[in-house]
């Protein structure tokens, strides 16, 4: 562990007059505890945690970290998986945990103006007791912010019908790199007065300024949810069984896993296996199902991929308990492989890429993974799969970080072959950072720069992460 980063006297004097003494932290369980996110390649080393409690006084911590030259490390729930809200050069920590409130509600625009450092789940929660629905949704969903999500464009098992984060932002109130409060777009579906800059900083993980405030679009909530797991026996049943689904029915989920996976969330011992067979992989197919007929299409579905031999098993929940019990099968999956210190590849290609796009990934992973237990999973309806590395209890981390990286070219290269993402919802952060070029071509990279240096001229926002200042 690196010894905290000496902060300057007047800097944190300064500070504790904007947010009061009950609001800074430089203790070392503080600095450790907000300095991270759920990566392990990096070690926290921020010098200071500081937790506004508005747009105004975020300003006023962007302008003096400006004045001191000291590096700002934006920090939401802490549950990202690129290392975007580690602080391991000294930075100043800004958390938004204290600014997590309902500011307005507008529920003839189906809109709530949010602060960002409100719990995705907290918002998921306001909209039902509106009566309404905010979909975007992932494990994480308990602990994550907004303002996280909206820094890493967040996706999860939803995006097939509801998309990313990006297509419920109507707007945003932002704090730039240089200290100026912008307020873009203003909650409206329809602006054509010029560049649509909130789109900006959905995605850019706290690199041109800090998002406080948020319009988040609602949705009707979703009427009688059915939930089927389907066991297949290999890769390539999986999209034709995708495919005969979605030309019948529109699926408000589709999602991905092995058996490796299935069974480290079975031995955690809260779920049962689903149905007595064990197949290689499974999906997850969730719809709605208001009316008898569509309940019926599905069961002819089920009956024709079976015949097809696409299906070997499966289970239809009857019950909203079954159903919520089926999902944890899918949901628990994080969680439950976290105690192997997995190294995770989230990746995506078109979905038309994906029966040959996975055909090649797998072979990289038989030539270079062949003792190592390889846990795949994702959001595989919309192109994205998560491929799960579990470390050897003979390998130090280090050792097998290095070993997972030298193969990240080879997947990579694959990425690249299919004109993929190299992170299609976590971010890029710092564990992504030297891949960005897989993704993204020379030209897109020094835009980016360009745009960082309006909005950040000093450099003061959440560096080192994204790209590096210089080529």
């Amino acid at each position: 562990m690196n010894a905290p980063v000496a902060l300057a006297p007047e800097l944190l004097t300064q500070l504790t007059a904007i947010v009061g003494e009950n609001r800074i932290k430089t203790d070392a369980d503080s600095l450790q505890n907000w300095g991270r996110d759920h990566t392990k390649h990096f070690d926290p080393n921020p010098s200071v945690i500081v937790f506004p409690s508005s747009t105004e006084q975020v300003q006023a911590i962007v302008k003096l970290a400006n004045q001191f030259h000291v590096a700002i490390t934006p920090s939401g729930g802490r549950t990202g998986l690129s290392a975007g809200a580690v602080a391991s050069n000294g930075e100043i920590v800004l958390s938004l945990d204290k600014m997590n409130q309902v500011l307005d509600f507008l529920p003839a625009d189906r809109m709530v103006r949010i602060q960002a450092g409100m719990v995705t789940e907290q918002l998921q929660d306001y909209a039902e007791a509106q009566g309404m629905y905010y979909p975007v949704d992932f494990a994480s969903a308990g602990s994550s912010q907004l303002g996280g999500n909206i820094g890493t464009n967040a996706g999860g098992i939803k995006v097939i019908k509801y998309g990313m984060t990006r297509n419920w932002i109507l707007g945003l109130t932002v704090v730039t790199g240089k200290g100026d409060i912008l307020r873009l777009n203003k909650g409206m579906i329809k602006n054509a007065t010029g560049y649509a800059m909130q789109h900006l900083f959905i995605g850019a993980e706290g690199t041109l300024g800090i998002v406080t405030e948020a319009d988040i679009k609602l949705e009707r909530q979703p009427h009688d949810l059915q939930v089927l797991v389907l066991g297949v026996p290999d890769f390539a049943a999986v999209m034709p069984v995708l495919h005969a689904f979605q030309s019948k029915i529109d699926l408000t989920a589709f999602e991905f896993f092995g058996e490796l996976a299935m069974q480290k969330v079975l031995d955690n011992g809260h779920v049962q296996r689903p149905f007595a067979s064990e197949c290689p992989f499974y999906v997850l197919l969730e719809f709605e199902a208001p009316y008898e007929p569509i309940l019926d299409a599905a069961m002819e579905i089920f009956e024709h991929c079976m015949e097809q031999g696409w299906v070997l098993d499966g289970v239809m929940s009857q019950s909203l308990e079954q159903a919520q019990s089926l999902w944890r099968l899918r949901e628990d999956i994080s969680e439950s492989i976290a105690p192997f210190i997995p190294y995770k590849n989230d990746i995506s290609v078109l979905i038309s890429h994906v029966p040959a796009f996975i055909a090649d990934i797998e072979a990289i992973v038989e030539q270079n993974y062949p003792d190592f237990e390889i846990c795949w999973f994702g959001h595989i309806g919309d192109g994205n799969l998560h491929l799960n590395i579990l470390k050897p209890a003979n390998l130090s981390k280090d050792e097998f970080f290095e070993k997972c990286q030298q193969v990240n070219t080879y997947v990579f290269d694959i990425v690249k072959k299919y004109d993929g993402s190299i992170s299609a919802e976590h971010g890029v952060g710092m564990t992504k950072k030297p891949y960005l070029g897989y993704s993204r071509s020379a030209e897109e990279i020094e835009y980016m720069r360009a745009l960082k240096q309006v909005f950040d001229p000093n450099g003061i926002m959440n560096p080192g992460k994204l790209f590096d200042l210089k080529a």
